[in-house]
């Protein structure tokens, strides 16, 4: 296949798997990106072609589209913010001139599972109308319409594995009791890759989902058996409250309120696939479509292997958009700055293993009550919260989330190894926190840096206020940093020590 496809969003969850398999498959693969920096990180960078630009302008669209035949719309929100209804059909009806100006051949976009002659979420709403203009335009669309996507680092998945796991008994709208036709990731990236070669010409919708249907009841107690955890309760109330779930959504699993009450407020309608038609035109995968607990079986695998590729946090927020300034550049502006510097004998390798692992599971080494509070906290203003965790228990690339910092920079140098991580929580300001581990002879020099920029009087008072929290949570993170890789030092000296 010599067939030039476009892909956009190929740094969310899955145009970023998408992109790989397209490649594997023999297409040659432009992606279009706002900062070509974000696929700095991944594995496929140098194997496409990359165009940077915005899909809000009709120029940059356009160039985008030249030379392609089929282009992936793989961009939508989670339905958040005023007017993003109006900005999402703007955006589609722009991406339909561009592709029919260049003479794309077929647009491709996924969609969502849903009932005619009800009315939907803002979300669902918008979802659906998105696919409208595109089916209406020159250019011949084909949209995928899927239900629950069951794969790990989805944002439903997620959800679905923090509330059983956090939740053995849970008091739950009315909506557990609603029909939904579950799909594995590897599912949709199957349809998704067979789709540039479809007839020519072809414009309609496909439902695609597992043939299994469940409620989402069904779906907890099937997570929690491929869990290995004990039965889980789920009563069902007769109300739906979509609002009061969504904040408690928030508040008990990695989802921010942003995007989850547009979650919760698309489960109120059965999501079950009303017509199999893409049988007759894309074959099953070889051995058959993937069931929903097989789907979690693989989703739990990959996890424990750290084999996420992908995770709904590397799209759920824009990383902040200015980069620390370097120390020289601080001269005329407010800055506050944490320091913690610790001289070890333990070898910089180990004091980085701690370093790079740190966040997620492995925690921050100090207070981790007050980190929760604050984490709550942080998604009572909307913010991301504390407990989005990592996608690898212990390597970090740039760009990644890591609770609710954003990995800026990974620097690798003479002078030692630095991590920079950018905060997304909800601040007056903008802070970042740098970890770094210096050689120092036969050992380390660990640094700590806790840096600060406020914005106006709310940013320096906010400053003053944690100020007392910060003498008592980073001192005693440096020291149990430097503990933790003095442990895995001894560990090491231990195991390649000769048994005599």
């Amino acid at each position: 296949m010599t067939q030039r496809v476009l892909v956009t969003g190929a740094t969310g969850y899955i145009g970023g798997r998408l992109v790989p398999r397209l490649l594997e498959a023999g297409y040659t693969v432009r992606v279009l990106v706002r900062s070509p920096s974000k696929l700095n990180a991944v594995p496929w960078r140098d194997d496409v072609e990359i165009a940077e630009g915005d899909l809000g302008d009709a120029e940059a669209a356009a160039k985008a589209c030249e030379g392609v035949e089929t282009f992936f719309y793989l961009v939508h929100s989670m339905g958040s913010g005023a007017g993003f209804e109006q900005k999402e059909l703007a955006m589609a009806r722009t991406v339909a001139e561009a592709a029919a100006r260049s003479g794309v051949k077929r647009i491709v976009y996924l969609g969502g599972l849903h009932p005619e002659g009800v009315e939907l979420s803002r979300h669902m709403r918008s979802r659906t109308a998105v696919g409208r203009v595109l089916l209406e335009g020159e250019v011949p669309a084909v949209v995928f319409q899927a239900g629950v996507v069951i794969g790990s680092g989805s944002a439903s998945f997620e959800m679905i594995r923090h509330l059983t796991e956090n939740l053995p008994v849970m008091p739950a709208p009315s909506w557990v009791r609603r029909k939904i036709e579950p799909i594995a990731i590897r599912d949709v990236l199957h349809y998704l890759v067979h789709a540039p070669q479809l007839p020519e010409g072809l414009n309609r919708t496909f439902d695609i989902g597992s043939r299994e249907v469940l409620t989402y009841a069904g779906i907890m107690y099937g997570y929690g058996h491929q869990a290995g955890l004990t039965r889980r309760k789920v009563f069902s109330l007769p109300v739906p409250a979509p609002k009061l779930a969504g904040w408690w959504v928030a508040l008990t699993t990695p989802i921010p309120h942003s995007m989850a009450v547009p979650l919760v407020e698309s489960l109120q309608h059965d999501a079950v696939a009303a017509e199999h038609d893409i049988d007759g035109y894309i074959p099953q995968p070889d051995g058959g479509l993937t069931g929903y607990r097989k789907a979690v079986e693989l989703a739990l695998g990959k996890m424990a292997a750290g084999e996420v590729e992908t995770s709904w946090t590397n799209a759920s927020q824009a990383p902040p958009s200015d980069p620390l300034p370097s120390d020289p550049e601080w001269a005329g502006r407010t800055v506050f700055v944490d320091e913690r510097t610790r001289s070890t004998d333990v070898a910089p390798e180990h004091v980085w293993r701690v370093i790079e692992g740190i966040g997620g599971a492995n925690g921050w080494y100090s207070w981790p009550a007050a980190w929760a509070i604050r984490g709550v906290l942080d998604k009572l203003v909307g913010g991301a919260g504390h407990n989005r965790g990592r996608r690898h228990g212990d390597r970090l690339s740039v760009g990644e989330a890591v609770d609710w910092w954003r990995v800026e920079a990974m620097e690798d140098s003479p002078e030692g190894k630095v991590l920079r991580l950018h905060a997304e929580m909800k601040v007056p300001g903008q802070a970042w926190l740098e970890l770094s581990a210096l050689p120092d002879g036969a050992g380390t020099t660990y640094r700590q840096r806790a840096i600060y920029f406020p914005t106006g009087l709310s940013g320096k008072l906010y400053w003053w206020i944690v100020l007392p929290f910060h003498g008592l949570i980073f001192p005693s993170m440096a020291r149990n940093i430097i503990q933790r890789a003095a442990a895995y030092q001894s560990s090491s000296i231990v195991t390649k020590k000769p048994v005599t």
